[in-house]
């Protein structure tokens, strides 16, 4: 029998009931402290129909801060807060793992302790700017990683992981992708480093590998997954040679037995790509291969009965329709998203998306 977009999925320790995802969505909604809030339990709870809810992205860290109210995992505070999330979440039905992030150079000193520079595989200043407490701001000169810090960060993203499981997350979702810290020591283009995590391309991934390593070891390779980017041109990162490049980060996912692989295909800001290969990749990771990047519910259901994907994360659509599973097995028409809303705010544009009973 061909697989729908609601066929059940198992993807490593999880068994999803349908292969209608929701994709990690930053919408700066948190309280201070970076602490989750209730409004975020609701608007979770929502959309827990979901197969599986990937969580916005979530600083490990202090330091991996750049844009305002976004979530931590650090903080006992922001571990309870987390909690009422899960909960909300699990009592609708749902699963949801929550995606571990650093930003890297995607910062600025007003999110940094003490005022810092942010840090980076190298010092390069990348094009850009970033929204803080007091409006827009070009991003900075990093400082670049000595060495000898990058096992300490390692460490941060598996104590944040075991945080996750601690919080009531059914798993994590390494990330990746995006021009963030991971992203930028896999790009040759924002990591110049002439140490064991630069130069080759063996190097150049070693801190994912590290990372991936750690995570697995802490809470287990089935409540693991790795989002990437190949042709990502987000936050000013590049590689010369994306297709070898990506062939051994999907190497390092396949051989550490990840419960998926989530993968942006296409440049997101939408330049012309590189050319790389989604279909081998697939291949190559032989796991569940997650897609995303501009789906709509037709281009979905025929990616998956292809054998192309075995599971689609919608971005967009999940924010404006909380009960995107039902109008896609309806076939009815979808709220339209509201840009104005997407990050920061409170209710609006937020909670309030009304659902097909509400209409």
């Amino acid at each position: 029998m061909t697989d729908t977009l609601f066929t059940p999925l198992q993807v490593g320790d999880l068994h999803l009931p349908n292969r209608v995802l929701m994709a990690p969505l930053t919408r700066s909604r948190a309280a201070a402290g970076n602490v989750p809030q209730a409004i975020n339990a609701l608007y979770y709870a929502q959309r827990a129909s979901a197969g599986l809810i990937i969580s916005e992205a979530t600083q490990i860290c202090p330091e991996g801060q750049g844009y305002i109210l976004t979530p931590g995992i650090h903080s006992p505070e922001q571990i309870a807060g987390w909690k009422t999330v899960t909960a909300a979440v699990h009592a609708a039905g749902g699963r949801i793992v929550l995606q571990l992030w650093h930003v890297g150079r995607i910062s600025h000193p007003s999110f940094q302790p003490g005022g810092a520079l942010p840090v980076a595989p190298s010092a390069i200043k990348p094009i850009g700017q970033c929204y803080t407490t007091e409006g827009p701001a070009d991003l900075v000169t990093p400082r670049a990683l000595e060495t000898s810090e990058i096992a300490g960060i390692v460490a941060q993203y598996a104590q944040a992981a075991a945080n996750a499981i601690e919080a009531g997350f059914d798993g994590v979702e390494v990330h990746g992708a995006n021009g963030y810290l991971i992203d930028q020591f896999l790009c040759d283009k924002s990591n110049q480093r002439t140490d064991q995590y630069g130069g080759s391309i063996e190097n150049r991934t070693r801190f994912l590998q590290e990372v991936v390593a750690a995570v697995t070891a802490r809470i287990g390779a089935g409540r693991t997954g790795l989002r990437i980017s190949p042709e990502g041109t987000f936050n000013d990162v590049a590689d010369s040679n994306p297709k070898a490049l990506f062939d051994h980060v999907v190497a390092i996912a396949r051989d550490a037995g990840l419960a998926y692989l989530h993968v942006v295909e296409g440049d997101m800001m939408g330049g012309p790509g590189a050319g790389v290969d989604y279909l081998a990749l697939r291949k190559a990771f032989g796991g569940v291969y997650i897609a995303n990047n501009s789906y709509d519910g037709a281009r979905a259901t025929a990616a998956i009965a292809s054998g192309a994907v075995d599971a689609v994360a919608f971005g967009k659509l999940f924010i404006a329709n909380p009960d995107l599973v039902t109008r896609l097995q309806l076939g009815t028409a979808m709220n339209p998203p509201q840009p104005e809303t997407f990050y920061g705010g409170s209710t609006g544009g937020y909670i309030d998306y009304p659902a097909l009973t509400a209409l």
